[in-house]
């Protein structure tokens, strides 16, 4: 039998947490992107408000989430070199974590670039050697009791 675990019992906490994550493409289409000649549009604001969208339906892709009222979110997409950077930030006050809620923003926003640009990236045999997804890690969590100040 599979079940959802029961967080009822749990006091109210502030969480939070931060990914960063990381996508790295070739360096004609790092400069595509910061030039904003990418036929789709902009990846970077389009990676953004994905990412922002993604946290919220975060349970509707993890069986075993639970539906977290987010307080607050965050999704910065930047380009520096080859590397396009997310970080990502999720917060609730909430009877569990949202480390899933910021794990799936970032990887959304990360694929969404991808998905933009994947014409820029493939080869003639329709492969993509230089383009790497990841890592997408945990960076910062925080948890606090309500009441207690940092």
């Amino acid at each position: 039998m599979t079940r959802q675990r029961r967080i009822h019992t749990k006091p109210l906490t502030y969480r939070r947490a931060e990914v960063a994550g990381s996508l790295t493409v070739r360096s004609s289409t790092a400069r595509a992107i910061r030039d904003g000649r990418v036929k789709k549009g902009d990846p970077v604001t389009a990676a953004e408000l994905a990412g922002l969208l993604a946290m919220k339906r975060t349970p509707d892709l993890i069986p075993h989430c639970h539906p977290v009222p987010l307080t607050g979110g965050r999704v910065d997409v930047t380009v520096r070199g080859r590397t396009v950077r997310v970080r990502a930030e999720a917060e609730a006050l909430y009877r569990t974590g949202v480390e899933m809620e910021a794990l799936v923003g970032a990887s959304v926003a990360l694929l969404t670039v991808w998905d933009m640009v994947k014409y820029l990236e493939k080869d003639d045999d329709g492969g993509y050697p230089e383009t790497v997804l990841g890592p997408v890690r945990v960076v910062r969590k925080e948890k606090r009791p309500m009441g207690r100040k940092r």
